[in-house]
């Protein structure tokens, strides 16, 4: 008996590889093999160098005070933590569907004692017995003859595989995010200080305007005019240390921990700049990005849920059985003659069951959406590079310009400023040389920041953040 049944399992494990899924090919790329070629991408795309996947965060962020930050933010961040945690929890469940293999054996003992009245006695008398049994088993064990389980197995795996891509989706964008944060914070600080060493300088202006009016060598209306340049200095110092407030505040959050002040930059000009990337043909930057693996494994998932549905149509064989030993003494339980075992094999056969072309018809649907949602995430993707890479065309240039109108600004700022000081004009136009001043300076902030941003931005949308060591890492954990 019993090698009869190990047969059976064996001829089912061997049987089990075969399911009824479709084979699985992997859909073109909806989007084109080149990127745009346009004047805004104009030596946007350059050499072709190692993919933005293959390069380490560490080796990318180059900034030693960054590394640290973004160290924090990779061992306190929740939301990565919780990515983490649904990447284990996928896990378990793929064991678990996976388990379904295998029969589940089971050993058991029990004890039964009866009192029989005189009425439906045998003997005349009333009497106790007792009832012993040690039992091990398998119960409802389904033979995988036609792969239901088999594919039922690999949608769990290809879930598991997906989530687990989310979670590389979730590094690489933290990783993002915190870098964009920090450098914003820089930014908004050198603001800060571009506002306060404006308000010195206007300050010192009213005081020689103010005391020039007071003599009558000066009129009321040079002295509001330079009034208002001070107050919207007020203005923004004030805007300025609010923003600061809220940016520390955004880059502690996703830090999941305070950031220690001696990590943080006063000026961009003190953030070593992350190197630059370039990108290769689209379909060998975008076909590695982890949101569109994890979209590839969810259409892998719904392809082999076909497999499940079509094997519903087919027989399901399920076994039962048990052996151990019975007798009504204990002492007796594991002597010869004792032994007891039963055999339960049931075949069920859908004869008449709408649900299950409907369960079919459904998990077809279900392909071609996770089909049309993978095309999406790839056009997605194009379409964000293809953005990164005409702001890195465009901002080269416009960076240029802005720093030659810094310096015209400024030199007209002094020009306008002498002018006024020896009493030639009026100090409209000394303010407005500095008010122009002041907005190219910032523009320039605006500028540097976009471009660091923007380094930022490619090195994320072609899949970087996420290397093999920092897969080595968080398998340890």
């Amino acid at each position: 008996m019993i090698r009869n049944v190990l047969s059976i399992i064996l001829a089912t494990i061997c049987l089990a590889g075969c399911t009824m899924t479709p084979n699985y090919k992997r859909p073109d790329p909806p989007i084109p093999t080149e990127w745009p070629t346009s004047p805004a991408y104009k030596g946007a795309v350059g050499e072709v160098g190692p993919a933005a996947a293959e390069i380490g965060w560490r080796e990318f962020y180059v900034d030693e005070k960054l590394q640290k930050v973004i160290t924090l933010a990779l061992d306190n961040n929740r939301d990565l933590r919780i990515a983490v945690l649904n990447i284990e929890k996928a896990r378990a469940l793929y064991r678990i569907q996976r388990g379904e293999l295998l029969p589940a054996v089971n050993a058991s003992g029990s004890l039964t004692r009866q009192r029989t009245p005189v009425v439906i006695s045998q003997t005349g008398e009333d009497y106790t017995s007792n009832l012993y049994n040690v039992n091990m088993g398998v119960s409802s064990w389904e033979l995988d003859f036609f792969g239901r389980l088999r594919s039922l197995s690999d949608k769990a795996l290809e879930q598991y595989l997906s989530t687990e891509q989310a979670g590389h989706s979730a590094q690489i964008s933290l990783v993002a995010e915190v870098a964009n944060a920090y450098l914003t914070l820089a930014a908004d600080r050198e603001n800060l200080k571009l506002a306060q060493s404006t308000l010195e300088a206007q300050q010192a202006t009213y005081e020689l305007t103010q005391r020039r009016y007071e003599v009558g060598a000066t009129s009321e209306l040079d002295l509001r005019q330079t009034q208002t340049r001070l107050d919207a200095a007020r203005v923004d110092i004030a805007r300025y240390v609010r923003q600061v407030a809220l940016d520390e505040n955004a880059l502690n959050l996703l830090a999941g921990s305070p950031v220690p002040r001696e990590l943080l930059s006063n000026e961009l000009n003190a953030v070593t700049a992350p190197k630059d990337v370039s990108p290769s043909l689209p379909s060998e930057v975008l076909l590695r990005r982890p949101d569109i693996l994890q979209a590839e494994h969810s259409l892998k998932a719904a392809n082999a849920n076909i497999g499940a549905a079509r094997a519903a149509f087919f027989p399901r064989i399920t076994l039962t059985g048990n052996i151990g030993t019975t007798s009504d003494e204990l002492s007796a339980l594991f002597k010869a003659g004792a032994a007891s075992w039963t055999f339960s094999p049931q075949v069920t056969m859908p004869i008449f069951d709408t649900r299950v072309w409907a369960a079919l018809s459904e998990v077809k649907v279900e392909r071609e959406i996770a089909l049309a949602q993978y095309e999406k995430a790839i056009q997605t993707a194009f379409r964000e590079v293809a953005d990164a890479l005409a702001q890195r065309g465009t901002l080269g240039d416009q960076m240029a310009a802005q720093e030659s109108l810094v310096k015209a600004s400024s030199d007209a700022y002094r020009l306008s400023d002498a002018r006024y000081t020896s009493g030639i004009d009026s100090y409209l136009g000394a303010l407005d040389a500095q008010r122009s001043l002041y907005a190219a300076q910032q523009g320039f902030i605006i500028i540097r920041l976009s471009r660091l941003s923007n380094l930022v931005t490619l090195y994320k949308v072609m899949g970087g953040g996420w290397a093999v060591e920092e897969a080595k890492e968080l398998s340890k954990e």
